[in-house]
């Protein structure tokens, strides 16, 4: 297995479903004359989309106050942005249709990872930069689409059992991805982002988090940022730790590096952290 052999495998996987490509057709147009009905008739016309949708959102961590009935209420409560990438991450898990068990987690397990990390990023960046969340709280959701494609690419192999007994002993995930693939599954992210001609800022972003100390010096402020944001995201929830204590204070002395608030990210992770635990 290498990196240039899951490349080819990009390169052969069909195009988002016909309701994503709807949807995005729609927010590249523009979020201020998106239609509302048309979004709501999109989600209709799909009753495993909807029914996924509705179930994610009704979680306890997404500390809506409300529960959720029909496609109208969710887009007037979470905005079309929001819907947009549930949307986008829904079609992305049905077309690599992935047994992520090599990772220690179950499909709905790695599913609701994948959400958690963008309620954090949505709930805690809000407080601090109301402007820039939207487009950080959808790449946080997406982010991990890697390690999908690398799931399956293991359960193919005959070392499932190396890969598991490997990536237990890890104390870093991303060394480990490193020494087995030469990048991390962050670069496969933003290799598939490409294939699928999602946004070139979640790319860049994703590509950023594999770049070492002196490529960072070269990239621009706001990239770096929204890479530090994200990293600050991951070290908090990952396929090794979900909102662990260590890892919630790992992560918010990452947020003090940034000048932030350690409290406010603490308060929010926690309260995550109660909500999906108990």
């Amino acid at each position: 297995m290498t990196f240039e052999k899951i490349i080819e495998n990009i390169d052969t996987l069909p195009p988002l479903s016909n309701a994503a490509n709807a949807v995005r057709s729609m927010y590249a147009s523009g979020l201020e004359i998106m239609s509302v009905p048309s979004l709501v008739r999109v989600l209709e016309s799909d009753a495993m989309l909807m029914a996924n949708l509705l179930k994610v959102i009704n979680a306890p961590f997404y500390g809506l106050r409300q529960k959720v009935l029909s496609a109208r209420q969710a887009v007037t409560l979470l905005g079309t942005h929001r819907i947009y990438m549930f949307v986008v991450k829904y079609s992305i898990d049905e077309t690599l249709k992935a047994d992520t068990s090599v990772y220690g987690f179950d499909t709905k397990q790695f599913n609701e990872l994948c959400h958690l990390q963008s309620a954090l990023m949505f709930q805690w960046y809000s407080r601090v930069n109301d402007s820039e969340v939207k487009l950080l709280s959808q790449l946080a959701l997406i982010m991990e689409s890697g390690k999908l494609l690398l799931a399956n690419e293991v359960k193919k192999s005959d070392y499932i059992g190396e890969f598991r007994k490997a990536f237990n002993e890890c104390e870093d995930i991303d060394k480990f991805e490193k020494e087995l693939l030469g990048i991390s599954t962050y670069r496969i992210s933003a290799e598939l982002f490409k294939h699928w001609n999602l946004e070139e800022h979640y790319v860049n972003t994703l590509l950023a988090l594999d770049y070492d100390e002196e490529k960072l010096k070269e990239i621009n402020f706001d990239l770096k940022k929204y890479r530090n944001l994200i990293d600050i995201i991951r070290t908090a929830i990952n396929v090794k730790e979900v909102l662990s204590e260590d890892s919630i204070l790992k992560a918010s002395k990452k947020v003090a590096r940034m000048g932030l608030s350690k409290g406010i990210f603490e308060e929010t992770a926690n309260k995550i952290k109660d909500a999906y635990f108990n």
